[in-house]
Protein backbone atom coordinates (compact mmCIF):
# COMPACT_ATOMS: atom_id res chain seq x y z
CA UNK A 1 0.00 0.00 0.00
CA UNK A 2 2.86 2.36 0.85
CA UNK A 3 4.50 1.73 -2.51
CA UNK A 4 1.19 2.42 -4.12
CA UNK A 5 1.00 5.83 -2.43
CA UNK A 6 4.55 6.72 -3.43
CA UNK A 7 3.80 5.82 -7.02
CA UNK A 8 0.78 8.11 -7.03
CA UNK A 9 3.04 11.05 -6.22
CA UNK A 10 5.53 10.36 -9.01
CA UNK A 11 3.38 9.28 -11.96
CA UNK A 12 1.48 11.53 -14.34
CA UNK A 13 -2.20 11.13 -15.09
CA UNK A 14 -3.66 10.83 -18.58
CA UNK A 15 -6.63 13.03 -19.52
CA UNK A 16 -8.76 11.44 -22.25
CA UNK A 17 -10.21 14.89 -22.98
CA UNK A 18 -12.89 16.04 -25.39
CA UNK A 19 -10.93 15.75 -28.63
CA UNK A 20 -9.77 12.89 -30.83
CA UNK A 21 -7.91 13.15 -34.14
CA UNK A 22 -11.11 13.20 -36.23
CA UNK A 23 -12.26 16.13 -38.37
CA UNK A 24 -15.27 16.74 -36.09
CA UNK A 25 -12.91 17.04 -33.11
CA UNK A 26 -10.90 19.71 -34.95
CA UNK A 27 -14.11 21.68 -35.50
CA UNK A 28 -15.07 21.21 -31.83
CA UNK A 29 -11.56 22.31 -30.79
CA UNK A 30 -11.93 25.49 -32.88
CA UNK A 31 -15.32 26.12 -31.26
CA UNK A 32 -13.86 25.73 -27.72
CA UNK A 33 -10.93 28.01 -28.60
CA UNK A 34 -13.30 30.73 -29.88
CA UNK A 35 -15.43 30.43 -26.71
CA UNK A 36 -12.26 30.69 -24.59
CA UNK A 37 -11.16 33.91 -26.34
CA UNK A 38 -14.70 35.33 -26.13
CA UNK A 39 -14.87 34.59 -22.39
CA UNK A 40 -11.53 36.28 -21.69
CA UNK A 41 -12.50 39.33 -23.78
CA UNK A 42 -16.04 39.75 -22.40
CA UNK A 43 -15.06 39.37 -18.75
CA UNK A 44 -11.96 41.59 -19.06
CA UNK A 45 -14.09 44.32 -20.68
CA UNK A 46 -16.63 43.97 -17.86
CA UNK A 47 -13.96 44.39 -15.16
CA UNK A 48 -12.44 47.43 -16.94
CA UNK A 49 -15.86 49.06 -17.34
CA UNK A 50 -16.67 48.64 -13.64
CA UNK A 51 -13.28 50.08 -12.67
CA UNK A 52 -13.45 53.04 -15.07
CA UNK A 53 -17.07 54.20 -15.02
CA UNK A 54 -18.39 55.80 -11.82
CA UNK A 55 -21.99 54.89 -12.74
CA UNK A 56 -21.05 51.24 -12.32
CA UNK A 57 -19.63 51.75 -8.83
CA UNK A 58 -22.64 50.01 -7.25
CA UNK A 59 -22.86 46.76 -5.23
CA UNK A 60 -24.39 44.89 -8.18
CA UNK A 61 -21.52 45.71 -10.56
CA UNK A 62 -18.94 45.26 -7.81
CA UNK A 63 -20.17 41.67 -7.36
CA UNK A 64 -20.36 41.21 -11.14
CA UNK A 65 -16.71 42.25 -11.49
CA UNK A 66 -15.77 39.50 -9.00
CA UNK A 67 -17.89 37.03 -10.98
CA UNK A 68 -16.04 38.05 -14.16
CA UNK A 69 -12.66 37.57 -12.48
CA UNK A 70 -13.71 34.13 -11.23
CA UNK A 71 -14.85 33.18 -14.75
CA UNK A 72 -11.53 34.30 -16.26
CA UNK A 73 -9.55 32.24 -13.75
CA UNK A 74 -11.86 29.25 -14.08
CA UNK A 75 -11.74 28.89 -17.86
CA UNK A 76 -7.99 29.71 -17.85
CA UNK A 77 -7.43 26.89 -15.36
CA UNK A 78 -8.86 24.33 -17.79
CA UNK A 79 -8.91 25.32 -21.48
CA UNK A 80 -5.20 26.26 -22.03
CA UNK A 81 -4.16 22.76 -20.87
CA UNK A 82 -6.75 21.27 -23.26
CA UNK A 83 -5.32 23.39 -26.10
CA UNK A 84 -1.70 22.44 -25.30
CA UNK A 85 -2.55 18.74 -25.09
CA UNK A 86 -4.49 18.81 -28.37
CA UNK A 87 -1.78 20.68 -30.31
CA UNK A 88 1.11 18.66 -28.86
CA UNK A 89 -0.64 15.29 -29.10
CA UNK A 90 0.10 14.66 -25.42
CA UNK A 91 -2.63 13.87 -22.91
CA UNK A 92 -0.58 13.80 -19.72
CA UNK A 93 -0.87 16.02 -16.66
CA UNK A 94 1.46 15.86 -13.66
CA UNK A 95 0.26 15.01 -10.16
CA UNK A 96 1.03 18.59 -9.06
CA UNK A 97 -0.75 20.01 -12.13
CA UNK A 98 -3.77 17.84 -11.40
CA UNK A 99 -3.79 18.95 -7.77
CA UNK A 100 -3.63 22.61 -8.80
CA UNK A 101 -6.52 22.15 -11.25
CA UNK A 102 -8.67 20.55 -8.55
CA UNK A 103 -7.80 23.25 -6.00
CA UNK A 104 -8.45 26.24 -8.27
CA UNK A 105 -11.54 24.67 -9.84
CA UNK A 106 -13.17 23.90 -6.47
CA UNK A 107 -12.24 27.35 -5.11
CA UNK A 108 -13.90 29.07 -8.05
CA UNK A 109 -16.90 26.74 -8.31
CA UNK A 110 -17.65 27.08 -4.59
CA UNK A 111 -16.97 30.82 -4.58
CA UNK A 112 -19.17 31.39 -7.61
CA UNK A 113 -22.06 29.45 -6.05
CA UNK A 114 -21.95 31.77 -3.03
CA UNK A 115 -21.43 34.87 -5.18
CA UNK A 116 -24.46 34.09 -7.37
CA UNK A 117 -26.54 33.80 -4.18
CA UNK A 118 -25.18 37.18 -3.01
CA UNK A 119 -26.07 38.73 -6.39
CA UNK A 120 -29.64 37.40 -6.18
CA UNK A 121 -29.95 38.92 -2.69
CA UNK A 122 -28.72 42.24 -4.09
CA UNK A 123 -31.43 42.14 -6.80
CA UNK A 124 -34.05 41.11 -4.21
CA UNK A 125 -33.21 44.11 -1.98
CA UNK A 126 -33.04 46.51 -4.97
CA UNK A 127 -36.49 45.52 -6.29
CA UNK A 128 -38.40 44.46 -3.17
CA UNK A 129 -36.91 46.94 -0.66
CA UNK A 130 -35.60 49.86 -2.74
CA UNK A 131 -35.87 52.43 0.08
CA UNK A 132 -33.57 50.35 2.31
CA UNK A 133 -31.14 49.34 -0.47
CA UNK A 134 -28.26 51.63 0.57
CA UNK A 135 -28.54 50.44 4.18
CA UNK A 136 -28.87 46.70 3.45
CA UNK A 137 -26.26 46.71 0.65
CA UNK A 138 -23.67 49.17 1.98
CA UNK A 139 -19.92 48.95 1.23
CA UNK A 140 -19.25 46.75 4.25
CA UNK A 141 -21.92 44.22 3.24
CA UNK A 142 -20.83 44.01 -0.41
CA UNK A 143 -17.14 43.61 0.60
CA UNK A 144 -18.10 40.94 3.13
CA UNK A 145 -20.09 39.07 0.47
CA UNK A 146 -17.25 39.13 -2.06
CA UNK A 147 -14.49 38.30 0.44
CA UNK A 148 -16.65 35.60 2.06
CA UNK A 149 -17.23 33.92 -1.32
CA UNK A 150 -13.48 33.77 -2.03
CA UNK A 151 -12.48 32.76 1.52
CA UNK A 152 -15.10 30.04 2.09
CA UNK A 153 -14.53 28.67 -1.43
CA UNK A 154 -10.76 28.51 -0.79
CA UNK A 155 -11.02 26.83 2.63
CA UNK A 156 -13.47 24.23 1.28
CA UNK A 157 -11.22 23.63 -1.73
CA UNK A 158 -8.08 23.09 0.36
CA UNK A 159 -9.87 20.45 2.47
CA UNK A 160 -11.22 18.58 -0.57
CA UNK A 161 -8.02 18.80 -2.63
CA UNK A 162 -5.82 17.43 0.18
CA UNK A 163 -8.30 14.67 1.02
CA UNK A 164 -9.00 13.63 -2.60
CA UNK A 165 -5.30 13.43 -3.49
CA UNK A 166 -4.29 11.43 -0.43
CA UNK A 167 -6.04 8.32 -1.84
CA UNK A 168 -3.70 5.80 -3.52
CA UNK A 169 -4.20 5.33 -7.28
CA UNK A 170 -3.09 1.75 -7.91
CA UNK A 171 -4.85 0.89 -11.13
CA UNK A 172 -5.33 2.87 -14.32
CA UNK A 173 -4.21 6.50 -14.23
CA UNK A 174 -6.46 7.41 -17.14
CA UNK A 175 -9.03 10.09 -16.26
CA UNK A 176 -12.12 10.03 -18.47
CA UNK A 177 -12.41 13.83 -18.41
CA UNK A 178 -10.94 17.01 -19.93
CA UNK A 179 -9.57 18.22 -16.57
CA UNK A 180 -8.87 16.85 -13.10
CA UNK A 181 -12.18 16.81 -11.25
CA UNK A 182 -12.83 15.07 -7.92
CA UNK A 183 -15.60 12.61 -9.02
CA UNK A 184 -13.45 11.46 -11.97
CA UNK A 185 -10.38 11.09 -9.71
CA UNK A 186 -12.25 9.02 -7.09
CA UNK A 187 -13.03 6.37 -9.71
CA UNK A 188 -9.27 5.69 -10.02
CA UNK A 189 -8.71 5.06 -6.31
CA UNK A 190 -8.12 1.51 -5.08
CA UNK A 191 -9.35 2.44 -1.60
CA UNK A 192 -12.91 2.74 -0.30
CA UNK A 193 -13.94 6.40 -0.75
CA UNK A 194 -17.45 6.11 0.73
CA UNK A 195 -16.70 8.27 3.80
CA UNK A 196 -15.17 11.00 1.64
CA UNK A 197 -18.12 10.87 -0.78
CA UNK A 198 -20.39 11.61 2.18
CA UNK A 199 -18.23 14.69 2.87
CA UNK A 200 -18.63 15.75 -0.77
CA UNK A 201 -22.41 15.32 -0.38
CA UNK A 202 -22.44 17.59 2.71
CA UNK A 203 -20.37 20.20 0.83
CA UNK A 204 -22.86 19.90 -2.02
CA UNK A 205 -25.69 20.78 0.34
CA UNK A 206 -23.80 23.85 1.62
CA UNK A 207 -22.46 25.12 -1.70
CA UNK A 208 -25.13 23.96 -4.14
CA UNK A 209 -28.59 23.27 -2.74
CA UNK A 210 -28.64 26.03 -0.09
CA UNK A 211 -27.46 28.86 -2.43
CA UNK A 212 -29.69 27.59 -5.27
CA UNK A 213 -32.70 27.55 -2.91
CA UNK A 214 -31.89 31.11 -1.77
CA UNK A 215 -31.60 32.25 -5.40
CA UNK A 216 -34.90 30.58 -6.29
CA UNK A 217 -36.72 32.14 -3.31
CA UNK A 218 -35.20 35.57 -4.09
CA UNK A 219 -36.41 35.47 -7.69
CA UNK A 220 -39.87 34.25 -6.68
CA UNK A 221 -40.13 37.25 -4.34
CA UNK A 222 -38.84 39.54 -7.10
CA UNK A 223 -41.43 38.22 -9.59
CA UNK A 224 -44.25 38.64 -7.05
CA UNK A 225 -43.15 42.25 -6.54
CA UNK A 226 -42.83 42.81 -10.29
CA UNK A 227 -46.38 41.53 -10.91
CA UNK A 228 -47.68 44.28 -8.62
CA UNK A 229 -46.02 47.01 -10.70
CA UNK A 230 -48.41 49.32 -12.52
CA UNK A 231 -46.16 49.84 -15.53
CA UNK A 232 -46.49 46.99 -18.04
CA UNK A 233 -43.12 47.98 -19.56
CA UNK A 234 -41.40 47.68 -16.17
CA UNK A 235 -43.08 44.31 -15.59
CA UNK A 236 -41.98 43.02 -18.98
CA UNK A 237 -38.38 44.21 -18.53
CA UNK A 238 -38.06 42.78 -14.99
CA UNK A 239 -39.65 39.47 -15.99
CA UNK A 240 -37.29 39.16 -18.97
CA UNK A 241 -34.24 39.89 -16.80
CA UNK A 242 -35.28 37.41 -14.09
CA UNK A 243 -35.99 34.71 -16.67
CA UNK A 244 -32.56 35.06 -18.28
CA UNK A 245 -30.87 35.04 -14.87
CA UNK A 246 -32.67 31.87 -13.80
CA UNK A 247 -31.81 30.11 -17.08
CA UNK A 248 -28.08 30.82 -16.55
CA UNK A 249 -28.25 29.86 -12.86
CA UNK A 250 -30.01 26.58 -13.72
CA UNK A 251 -27.46 25.82 -16.46
CA UNK A 252 -24.70 26.34 -13.87
CA UNK A 253 -26.18 24.65 -10.80
CA UNK A 254 -28.08 21.82 -12.55
CA UNK A 255 -25.11 19.90 -14.03
CA UNK A 256 -22.98 20.84 -10.99
CA UNK A 257 -25.52 19.33 -8.55
CA UNK A 258 -25.97 16.27 -10.78
CA UNK A 259 -22.19 15.68 -10.88
CA UNK A 260 -21.25 16.27 -7.25
CA UNK A 261 -24.29 14.94 -5.39
CA UNK A 262 -24.49 11.46 -6.92
CA UNK A 263 -22.69 8.42 -5.44
CA UNK A 264 -19.58 7.26 -7.35
CA UNK A 265 -21.39 4.12 -8.55
CA UNK A 266 -23.87 6.21 -10.56
CA UNK A 267 -21.22 8.15 -12.51
CA UNK A 268 -21.02 6.82 -16.07
CA UNK A 269 -17.91 7.25 -18.27
CA UNK A 270 -17.99 10.51 -20.21
CA UNK A 271 -21.25 11.76 -18.68
CA UNK A 272 -19.58 13.98 -16.07
CA UNK A 273 -17.24 15.32 -18.74
CA UNK A 274 -20.06 16.66 -20.92
CA UNK A 275 -22.00 17.99 -17.92
CA UNK A 276 -18.89 19.88 -16.78
CA UNK A 277 -18.81 21.80 -20.09
CA UNK A 278 -21.84 23.78 -18.84
CA UNK A 279 -20.34 25.07 -15.59
CA UNK A 280 -16.70 25.36 -16.70
CA UNK A 281 -16.93 26.68 -20.29
CA UNK A 282 -20.45 27.74 -21.33
CA UNK A 283 -21.64 29.74 -18.29
CA UNK A 284 -18.42 31.82 -18.00
CA UNK A 285 -19.15 32.93 -21.59
CA UNK A 286 -22.84 33.63 -20.97
CA UNK A 287 -22.51 35.42 -17.60
CA UNK A 288 -21.28 38.80 -18.96
CA UNK A 289 -23.88 38.74 -21.76
CA UNK A 290 -26.83 37.89 -19.52
CA UNK A 291 -25.91 39.89 -16.41
CA UNK A 292 -24.17 42.89 -17.94
CA UNK A 293 -24.13 43.54 -21.68
CA UNK A 294 -27.93 43.58 -21.89
CA UNK A 295 -27.91 46.42 -19.34
CA UNK A 296 -28.31 50.04 -20.48
CA UNK A 297 -25.73 51.40 -18.01
CA UNK A 298 -23.10 48.91 -19.18
CA UNK A 299 -23.74 49.67 -22.85
CA UNK A 300 -23.48 53.39 -22.12
CA UNK A 301 -20.21 52.87 -20.21
CA UNK A 302 -18.87 50.86 -23.16
CA UNK A 303 -19.76 53.62 -25.61
CA UNK A 304 -17.98 56.17 -23.42
CA UNK A 305 -14.87 53.96 -23.17
CA UNK A 306 -14.77 53.49 -26.95
CA UNK A 307 -15.26 57.22 -27.53
CA UNK A 308 -12.39 58.09 -25.18
CA UNK A 309 -10.15 55.57 -26.97
CA UNK A 310 -10.92 57.00 -30.41
CA UNK A 311 -10.55 60.60 -29.21
CA UNK A 312 -7.10 59.87 -27.84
Amino acid sequence: MMGCENQSFTTDFILLGLFSSSQSSRIFFSFIFIIFMMTLTENTIMILLVLRDSRLHTPMYFLLSHLSFMDILHISNIVPKMIINFLSGSRTISFAGCGFQIFLSLTLLGGECLLLAAMSYDRYVAICHPLHYHILMNDYVRNLMAAGSWLVGTVNSIAHTVYALHFPFCGSRTIDHFFCEVPAMLKLSCEDTTLYEQGVYVSGLIFLLVPFSLIFVSYVQILLTVLKMKSSEARKKSFSTCSFHMIVVTMYYGPFIFTYMRPKAYHTPGQDMYLAIFYTIITPTLNPIIYSFRNKDVLEAMKNMLKSKFLH
